[in-house]
């Protein structure tokens, strides 16, 4: 299995980037085409003290690099000697079976969209993240990618979740949930409760197992795999669970800080603490996934350090792995899906 990275892509990029590479490969033991600016991938591997290129390892060259301040509907086309670019195009050509990148989010999208293509039938594709054991242990779909939505996308990302929660997360029969105001059929604007009774429908016919609208404060008991939701609302949760992890590992470091007890006390309970903070931890899963692309695309966060690269990188590898990709093209006749006329204006 060969999967590409955007080495030029996030905030530690090159250097966290093909390190978390290089863990990767012995972890998983995959080969890795790192994309970017040859000299800079090269100078990170001396940097950690090897003098030749690791094996399973392999460097693309490219002379640009997308920022984050570049216009995501233009990139593509403007830098088309970029990491991503080229990564994109590798991927679309055969010459790995997934893509990571902590790069530009909507570069990644509309490159994915424009190059690799979504899967026929599909409207619209999605961020999936998984989230951490300490954050519901699910996916939440979308998180980001549709700020506006319409029911027949969520609709899409219902069984699209329900695939790869199935196929890459080993859910026998995945509980299916909207992300709403309140749990009755009745709340919510005019979007969910379409939605509400699309999922329904689903149910009743066999093909999804929906339990239900959901509250963002019972994500966490763990009540639902799969969280649909418009993209808007997804990515404010999704951001709010980030800040309010970093917020109560630093508040329980400044109380075990305060004076010689709570730091005795701190030795007593390193184990769970350590354990807890795992729990919380978004690099031990990786990235959010782009579902509906017909090949596999995780997005790293644009702040991976190695970890999460290595994380990311792994999440690819199930992905390859599972044959989600495949199952919800076998199944894109149970969505609800409009006119291939629609289908071709989209």
């Amino acid at each position: 299995m060969k999967i590409i990275v955007d080495a030029m892509g996030g905030d530690y990029a090159p250097f966290e980037i093909v390190k978390g590479a290089i863990m990767a490969t012995d972890d998983f033991n995959v080969d890795i085409i790192l994309v970017g600016r040859g000299e800079e991938i090269l100078r990170s591997i001396e940097k950690m003290g090897m003098k030749n290129i690791p094996k399973g390892i392999e460097i693309a060259h490219t002379s640009d690099v997308v920022t984050m301040e570049d216009d995501p509907s233009t990139v593509i086309r403007e830098k088309k000697d970029s990491s991503l670019t080229v990564a994109l195009g590798l991927l679309r050509d055969g010459g790995g079976d997934a893509l990571v990148s902590a790069g530009n989010t909507g570069a990644l999208l509309s490159g994915s969209t424009l190059l690799v293509k979504r899967i026929r039938g599909i409207r619209r594709a999605a961020l999936a993240p998984v989230l951490p054991e300490g954050f519901g242990n699910c996916i939440m779909i979308d998180s980001g990618a549709n700020t506006e939505c319409t029911p027949e996308y969520l609709l899409q990302f219902a069984y699209m979740g329900t695939s790869f929660a199935k196929k890459v997360l080993g859910k026998e029969s995945p509980r299916v949930a909207l992300l709403n105001i309140g749990t009755e059929e009745s709340k919510g604007p005019p979007l969910q409760k379409e939605t509400y009774k699309l999922l329904m429908e689903a149910k009743e016919k066999g093909k999804l197992n929906f339990i239900g609208n959901i509250e963002s404060r019972n994500i966490l008991n763990q009540q639902a795999d799969v969280i649909v939701s418009d993209g808007f609302s997804g990515n404010v949760l999704l951001k709010t669970m980030e800040g309010t992890a970093l917020y109560f590992i630093g508040a329980m470091k400044d109380i075990f800080r305060k004076n010689a007890l709570t730091k005795l006390s701190a030795l007593l309970v390193k184990k769970s603490i350590r354990d807890l903070k795992r729990k919380m931890d978004y690099s031990e899963v990786g990235g959010s996934v782009l579902l509906g692309i017909s090949k596999p695309v995780v997005k790293a966060h644009g702040s991976s350090e190695a970890n999460a690269i290595r994380g990311a990188i792994g999440q690819s590898v199930k992905m390859v792995a599972s044959g989600f990709v495949s199952d919800i093209t076998d199944n894109i006749r149970d969505m609800k899906i409009s006119t291939d006329n629609d289908e071709k204006n989209s």
